[in-house]
């Protein structure tokens, strides 16, 4: 006989929300994490009065009243706003690109004038097919927008030059004709007061527990004890590389309290020269409208993903998404484990999508679903 009826590989919000749900219905559920933590890359945690998010910012946004009503049962949210700022050499925007920031780039004032701008830059660029993401971007936004706010920051993601990369990276760039410094177009956003760990810890009310576990290394002897598993951690492990790698960017940070009760002024600033080795700073404190005498900065640096650092965000190129369609293929003839989440799924999701993603899923399991998803 199991000793559970699910078997939860990793404690972040997707293995959360499942587990949750599980529990509901009156599932038995084990959790396991390879952390010493739960609540994966939303963990935060507290010093000096500030809620710290360890693994990068996490700001919750979303169209959807369900999802915005799911999310906030288990915490109260404030207003937080995203309006980041980019730092370009010496000048400073507003982000993202909207009359603000081409009011700054531009000296000018009216949306006409700035799509006068923008059109004439791309006109003179005389791009018809792009070839990479470098002509893609400035068939987009144009000469000046690019090199002060797009090349520098977009080549430290990804660690190659723009004329290196694909030109369908990147799809779109939101431009906005309006003084709107509000990063995200969503009804409903802001932060939890207190941090996303008391979150999953009332997610995982009545399950338990065990950290310090990786799945991996001790898959015989815990499969053996449930009759089901959701794994959300990277697909490719889970079969041992047969097909080879998925490949990922990674991230590095550097986290300092500083004596001083405000060193940026906001939340988020972007660094978008390719000199300066990270690509943004962190002040935690402002996300919580914070009034505490120092304050906590986080510098963010890009790395390339190694066996054995976290793996944050997946590269979806052709290459890789045909890689992940072998692995998927594997998946779907599971009959035991099925595969969620950021890194069991090889994509990046929002918070929102997560959430909807493991909501599908439970409630999947509960109608006896078969597709992989």
């Amino acid at each position: 006989m199991k000793k559970y009826d699910y078997l939860v590989v990793d404690a972040g919000l997707y293995g959360a929300v499942f587990a949750h749900e599980m529990i509901k219905k009156g599932k038995t559920c084990l959790v396991i994490d390879k952390r010493n933590h739960i609540a994966g890359n939303i963990y935060t945690y507290t010093k000096s009065g500030i809620n710290i998010h360890r693994y990068g910012a996490h700001i919750f946004h979303t169209n959807n009243l369900d999802i915005w009503e799911y999310i906030t049962q288990f915490a109260e949210f404030n207003n937080y706003i995203n309006a980041p700022m980019a730092i370009y050499r010496d000048e400073l925007y507003n982000m993202p690109f909207n009359m603000n920031t081409f009011s700054k780039m531009w000296g000018i004032r009216t949306p006409a004038e700035a799509k006068q701008k923008i059109q004439q830059q791309i006109a003179a660029l005389n791009i018809t097919e792009p070839k990479n993401l470098e002509e893609q971007a400035l068939l987009l936004v144009g000469t000046d927008i690019y090199t002060k706010l797009v090349k520098g920051y977009t080549e430290k993601q990804w660690g190659r030059d723009c004329a290196a990369l694909p030109a369908f990276i990147i799809k779109r760039l939101p431009v906005r004709f309006t003084y709107n410094n509000n990063y995200f177009n969503d009804r409903y956003q802001g932060i939890p007061v207190g941090g996303y760990t008391k979150i999953v810890e009332k997610m995982l009310q009545g399950a338990e527990i065990r950290l310090n576990t990786n799945y991996l290394e001790h898959k015989q002897e815990l499969d053996l004890l449930a009759n089901r598993v959701l794994y959300t951690g990277m697909i490719d492990a889970y079969y041992n590389y047969c097909y080879g790698a998925l490949a990922y960017r990674s991230v590095r940070f550097e986290t300092e309290e500083l004596e001083t009760d405000n060193y940026q002024g906001c939340a988020v600033v972007n660094y978008t020269a390719r000199e300066v080795p990270y690509t943004r700073i962190i002040e935690h404190k402002h996300f919580e409208f914070g009034q505490q005498p120092t304050t906590i900065i986080s510098r963010e640096y890009p790395a390339e993903w190694v066996f054995g650092a976290e793996p944050y965000y997946p590269i979806n190129d052709e290459v890789n998404s045909a890689l992940y369609s072998k692995y998927a293929e594997l998946a779907s003839k599971e009959q035991r484990v099925i595969f969620g989440g950021r890194l069991g799924h090889y994509r990046y999701y929002d918070m929102d999508k997560v959430v909807a993603a493991a909501l599908e899923m439970a409630n999947c399991e509960c109608m006896g679903c078969s597709v992989y998803r």
